[in-house]
């Protein structure tokens, strides 16, 4: 695999700080663990095994011209829509890491441009950064969509337009445009203005924790204060815009991993359905 090169934390709350710094400790403590990337081939059929993707920068780092685009044998693909879900192994799927752990630039999936390359998010022409860093590697799903006109029907609130968003709790820091296989462990249903907008918990199948890790009361077993720790970053991180606080469902619980599972079904049902009819400006190939 070719990775492109990788990129003080305002106070959101006491609150948080506290709940953070009980999960930092571990994070950092193990970002010198370097692991070896497996090769991998896709149980599904896409055309594409994701030992053969390379990724391009194109255009400077830190502007708004940069863009990370993804190939396979020469040929642009799309991370989104051409590069498989699911692994050969059972709970096992494949992740695009967007933003590196401890980093703080905003980097994110272009949805609506061509071949979905991944760049920086912008507000009002402005590149955005996080207040602080991200303490988790955070990415998505492939073929996965947050229908926003399909509405839970216990949380009456309809997606938030975008794949699948992961957020991967293992000691190494992955790179931007990194390919992943991850386990997942369950799933946070966060309701971001109005939208519901799931985080799947995962692990990579490669960290030194990973076969000690089959779901959510794993981790708060082994990794106290780790679940809290999410939630509660992604509850304040929009605090210092002025933003309201985002909330959970479910009573704040993470669902397990079952739970997490059918969520990503759902939503791979979804993208079928985007593939075959298209919605709005995003870009489907």
């Amino acid at each position: 695999m070719v990775f492109a090169q990788r990129r003080s934390l305002s106070a959101f709350s006491l609150a948080v700080l506290v709940i953070i710094g009980q999960v930092s400790v571990w994070c950092f403590a193990g970002a010198s663990l370097q692991a070896p990337l497996r090769r991998l081939t896709a149980r599904q059929s896409t055309g594409i095994s994701v030992s053969e993707v390379t990724t391009e920068v194109r255009g400077e780092e830190g502007t708004n011209n940069y863009r990370l685009f993804f190939l396979a044998n020469d040929k642009e693909i799309s991370p989104w829509h051409d590069l498989p879900l699911a692994s050969e192994v059972e709970g096992e799927y494949f992740m695009v890491t967007e933003i590196p752990k401890n980093t703080k630039p905003k980097m994110e999936i272009a949805t609506k441009e061509s071949l979905n390359p991944i760049a920086q998010d912008t507000k009002k022409g402005k590149l955005r950064e996080y207040h602080g860093p991200i303490y988790w590697n955070y990415g998505y799903l492939p073929q996965t969509w947050e229908d926003p006109e399909i509405e839970h029907p216990e949380l009456k609130v309809k997606g938030d337009n975008d794949p699948v968003d992961v957020v991967e709790i293992g000691s190494r820091a992955h790179e931007q445009g990194e390919i992943a296989t991850v386990k997942v462990l369950g799933a946070l249903a966060m309701i971001d203005d109005g939208e519901l907008d799931w985080k799947i918990l995962a692990i990579s199948t490669d960290d030194p924790m990973a076969s000690q890790l089959s779901s959510v009361n794993d981790v708060e077993s082994k990794l106290p204060g780790y679940v809290s720790g999410i939630r509660e970053w992604f509850r304040w991180y929009k605090s210092p815009d002025g933003k309201p606080l985002n909330s959970f469902g479910f009573d704040e619980q993470p669902v397990d991993t079952t739970g997490a599972i059918e969520v990503i079904e759902e939503t791979h049902g979804y993208w079928k359905k985007l593939r075959e009819t298209g919605h709005g400006g995003l870009w489907v190939g």
